[in-house]
This record gives C-alpha cells, sequence and structure tokens, in this order.
C-alpha cells in the first residue's frame, strides 16, 4: 500500500510539473497577427490592432501588457471600450472592441490639414476609417473646429440637442475657442468663450425656441447673441 502511494504522488507530482512546463513553455510562445482573435465589431482586423499598437509583432505572449495595449487601442481606433485577454487555450489575444455611435459629422484640423470623421455624444472625434458608414443618412448636425479640448463642452451641447425642443445643424469652434451654434430656425446663435454658462445658454435657447415657434417670430431673426445670456440681443433682418 505504501509502494502504491508514492507511486501516485510520484504520478501526481509529475503530473503538476508537466502541467506547470506545459503553461510556461505558452506563455513563453510568440504571439503572430493570425493568433489575435477580434469581437464585437467586424469593422477592425488583426492588422488594424498591430499598425495601431506600439508592440512589435510577433511578440511572446508573457510580455504583452493588455493593459496598455487596451489604451493604446482605445486611443488610436477611436473606441468606446475594449477588452484585450492573453489566453493560452486556445493560444493568443482576445480583443473584444465596443465602438462609439456617431451622432454628428465633424472636421478638424491636423497639421494643418481637415480631417473628416465624426462625433459621438460624449465629444469624442471618431476618424472616418473607424465608422461603418452605412445608416448614417440620419444625422444632421455639423461640427467644425474640433479639438480634444472642446469635448467636454460640445458633449453638453449634444446632450441637449436630444433633451430640448432646438435644433441645432451646425456647431463651430474658433480656434481659441469661441463657440457658435446654427439652429434651425434661430439662425446663428453666438455662445462666446465662457463654458460654464453653456447649460444657462442652452436653456435660453430652448426657451427662444418655444417662445418664437408659437409667434412665427423664427423667420425674421438674423442672429441671436448670448455671450452674457442675462442681456440677449436679437438681430432682426431689415426690410
Amino acid at each position: 500500500m505504501k509502494s502504491e502511494k508514492k507511486i501516485n504522488n510520484r504520478s501526481f507530482l509529475f503530473l503538476i510539473l508537466f502541467s506547470t512546463s506545459l503553461l510556461t513553455l505558452k506563455t513563453l510562445k510568440k504571439v503572430n497577427i493570425q493568433d489575435i482573435k477580434i469581437s464585437g465589431s467586424e469593422l477592425f482586423s488583426q492588422n488594424d490592432v498591430v499598425k495601431n499598437s506600439s508592440l512589435k509583432f510577433p511578440i511572446r505572449l508573457i510580455f504583452i501588457n493588455t493593459f496598455f495595449l487596451e489604451n493604446e487601442l482605445k486611443e488610436n481606433l477611436s473606441l468606446k471600450n475594449i477588452s484585450v485577454n492573453r489566453e493560452l487555450f486556445p493560444f493568443g489575444l482576445k480583443v473584444k472592441v465596443n465602438t462609439r455611435t456617431p451622432v454628428a459629422y465633424a472636421e478638424k484640423i491636423l497639421n494643418n490639414e481637415k480631417v473628416l470623421g465624426f462625433i459621438d455624444i460624449d465629444g469624442i472625434f471618431i476618424d472616418r476609417k473607424n465608422v461603418d458608414e452605412k445608416n448614417l443618412d440620419e444625422l444632421a448636425i455639423e461640427v467644425f473646429g474640433w479639438k480634444k479640448k472642446f469635448k467636454k463642452i460640445l458633449s453638453e451641447i449634444l446632450v441637449a440637442q436630444e433633451n430640448y425642443e432646438f435644433e441645432l445643424v451646425k456647431i463651430t469652434f474658433s480656434p481659441n475657442g469661441f463657440v457658435t451654434v446654427e439652429e434651425k430656425d434661430l439662425k446663428t446663435i453666438f455662445l462666446g468663450f465662457n463654458p460654464n454658462l453653456i447649460n444657462y445658454q442652452l436653456q435660453i435657447i430652448n426657451k427662444l425656441k418655444i417662445e418664437f415657434k408659437k409667434n412665427n417670430f423664427s423667420d425674421q431673426i438674423d442672429n441671436i447673441d448670448l455671450t452674457d445670456p442675462n442681456k440677449p440681443k436679437i438681430k432682426v433682418f431689415k426690410p
């Protein structure tokens, strides 16, 4: 009995050592492009993962920092979220992406050149190559002069657009941050430089929209100056 027990213990230890060695060898194995498995969107390929990462493939599985890779791909591919997991069985990288949903057309300046793309509800710019442009005909808003520092105020405007009565067709940021919007009926509206006033200004736009709609006054408007929201200035067409 003792001899049989020793044999069983040795077999168990051998199995543990074999499994550990196998796992170690697996983690040292190099990940090639074909070992990358993508889910969540058909828009991105294995090459997109490689091109938008600073990692040099092939690379040993154990050396892949998934947290760092997630941040790189999320930024470079304009993703809402992403998870990257190292897997031994089956061997490779499992990449699950969550894309952003465009709510407006957009244009930004990069290296003195215009770059066309889209904006999501969070005010994030999405390159055209990272969007499936099918079924985007309903987008009615255009954004010009986007910069990362404007994304918060832009998001506030876009959220208000969904909750209020007004219908924006254009949002423009000057290089120094002056905000101008164009509403379907109220025409051009100057909001100015102060991001802390934006919610108050949007409330006023909504009230003006409702009031002018009742009185059919909007046809006479040229522009509205809300840079000082406590003293709105309405310029009308003069015949």
